[in-house]
């Protein structure tokens, strides 16, 4: 990799348009696409999301937790999805949510940043509450890696609301000052849900993407993103899991619709 991850990414969403599929296999999907809740099951479903989105969503985005349920093999289905997904041409953020101290994230950024890892992603999840400082060497190893970061600010899920209310403004701040003099994007984004009823914490200075999740069965549509993100809707992708998920045979139309609702929406015009 010759470009940095914000240039990637940038090139990714004007060819792709705005959208990033998870790729979430749980057991309650596995099952609901016919796949037994195995090693074998999980290669099928991923290898499957793979062929379906691979070449038409900018960004995929892997859930760690269910591949390392099964252990070894489950992180070996992982690398190769991640491999695949990178065959296919499209953006890996993995979804791995890490936040420790400064030697422990270390590891962790040798592990999903380093190019020579296995598990290497153009970005990954991390959680800033040890500390936004506790991740200044993971950020280091994502520029020096030409990868990037999503630092989560405020996610989703509304039971995280009164704690991250409190450290949002800092985890804002913090993600503003190492994006200073990137372009067109610092290496470190933030994730702000789509489900937030308004951006009590402006990212208007950010220099840096926005990761939306919430897309789809968590409520939130195309045009509340736009809303949401008005002010900074260049930079931002939303997410989308279940709603492309849960029917394996529409998987890539639902994706392509969903995809161009948001491009249409986000003011990105897809070239796929």
């Amino acid at each position: 990799m010759n470009e940095s991850f914000g240039a990637r990414l940038r090139a990714r969403l004007d060819a792709c348009g705005p959208l990033c599929v998870g790729i979430d296999p749980s057991p309650a999907l596995l099952s609901a696409w016919g796949l037994d809740d195995s090693p074998l099951g999980l290669e099928r479903f991923s290898r499957s999301v793979v062929e379906a989105v691979g070449d038409v969503a900018a960004v995929v985005k892997p859930q760690s937790a269910f591949y390392e349920r099964w252990g070894s093999r489950g992180i070996a289905v992982l690398e190769r999805t991640i491999a695949a997904l990178r065959e296919a041409g499209t953006l890996v953020v993995l979804d791995v949510k890490r936040g420790d101290i400064d030697s422990t994230m270390a590891a962790y950024a040798e592990a999903y940043l380093d190019r020579g890892s296995p598990l290497a992603a153009d970005a990954v999840t991390l959680s800033p509450y040890l500390g936004f400082e506790s991740l200044a060497g993971a950020i280091a190893s994502a520029v020096a890696n030409d990868a990037g970061v999503f630092v989560l600010a405020r996610t989703s899920n509304p039971e995280a609301a009164p704690l991250q209310r409190l450290v949002a403004d800092q985890v804002v701040a913090g993600a503003t000052a190492a994006n200073k003099g990137h372009f067109p994007f610092g290496p470190v984004g933030l994730v702000m849900g789509a489900t937030l009823p308004e951006l009590e914490h402006s990212p208007a200075d950010l220099n840096g993407p926005i990761l939306a999740p919430g897309l789809g069965a968590q409520g939130a549509t195309p045009a509340d993103v736009a809303r949401l993100f008005g002010p900074v809707r260049h930079a931002v992708v939303p997410s989308v899991s279940r709603a492309v998920l849960a029917d394996p045979k529409r998987l890539r139309s639902r994706t392509i619709t969903l995809r161009d609702e948001c491009a249409a929406l986000l003011g990105v015009v897809a070239q796929k």
